[in-house]
């Protein structure tokens, strides 16, 4: 089974010194960080050979500014550039009311295997700073209908709230997960929305999830989604409708991924 890993750091380099990592730590905290994990969600906009079923990886991050000053700097974390066919997708970050996200000019080194970019405005003292970074990598591995994905974490920084969600790609089956997700009934709970929460990670704390299914349909949840809203309400069974809800935890939870969504399915229609 292929491994899909990488390692999440930040970095807030300030002017008119860049401070050290110990110095960083202690302006930004992360708060929460979210990761979607969604096999055959969408091709790509970019993506001419559509042989072999993609794999989008979604996460959203909240930082606190702990400082007694305005911040704003350079962000920059590593992603899993050797993964197969890997490319990114979309990066951005929100205004400090949420009502404005701004999609962000990016630098990739590809010798250090990182993704950067300066924030879009001053992150005030006690304010927190929210991003969402997309990337997709060809690392599904396809056994005829039988499919699996292996997905490990590292944290470079201390997390207060981390939590790791698998999105089942629509008409799969036969979903198996590891470690198995707690049964936990609340008004968030979606179907097809597989969720581990975490209070709090540690710096250098791994961990490792595995998703394996069936699916024999090779069109993605993204063109399936397309074709039923062409269709009468009426038409489009309550089951499937439900599922296709539940594919809005893409980028987060609550007000925050609800735009987020809205916008990353603009996107994707206009390029498509």
């Amino acid at each position: 089974m292929e491994r899909l890993s990488f390692i999440f750091c930040l970095l807030l380099l300030l002017n008119p010194a860049i401070t050290t990592a110990e110095e960083n730590e202690n302006i930004l905290k992360m708060q929460e960080l979210s990761i979607k994990v969604m096999p055959e969600f969408t091709y790509h906009p970019n993506d001419v050979n559509k042989e072999h079923p993609p794999l989008l990886i979604g996460y959203q991050g909240s930082m606190l500014n702990q400082s007694e000053q305005p911040q704003r700097g350079q962000i920059e974390l590593p992603l899993p550039m050797g993964d197969k066919n890997f490319r990114i997708g979309y990066v951005a970050d929100y205004s400090s009311d949420l009502s404005n996200v701004y999609e962000i000019e990016y630098t990739i080194d590809q010798e250090k295997g990182t993704i950067s970019w300066i924030t879009s405005e001053e992150i005030q003292p006690n304010d927190v700073y929210k991003f969402v970074v997309e990337f997709y990598t060809d690392t599904i591995k396809v056994e005829n209908e039988k499919k699996s994905v292996e997905f490990q974490y590292k944290s470079f920084t201390d997390v207060g709230l981390f939590n790791v969600s698998f999105i089942q790609p629509l008409q799969a089956k036969n979903i198996e997960l590891n470690p198995v997700p707690e049964k936990k009934k609340t008004h968030a709970d979606e179907e097809g929305v597989y969720s581990y929460n975490f209070q709090g990670l540690k710096a250098g704390e791994e961990k490792s999830f595995e998703l394996s299914y069936e699916r024999a349909e090779t069109k993605t949840t993204i063109e399936l989604m397309e074709k039923q809203e062409q269709q009468p309400v009426e038409k489009v069974d309550s089951k499937k409708g439900s599922s296709i809800l539940s594919i809005a935890a893409v980028s987060g939870a609550g007000l925050l991924f609800a735009g987020a969504f809205t916008l990353f399915l603009k996107r994707n229609r206009k390029k498509n």
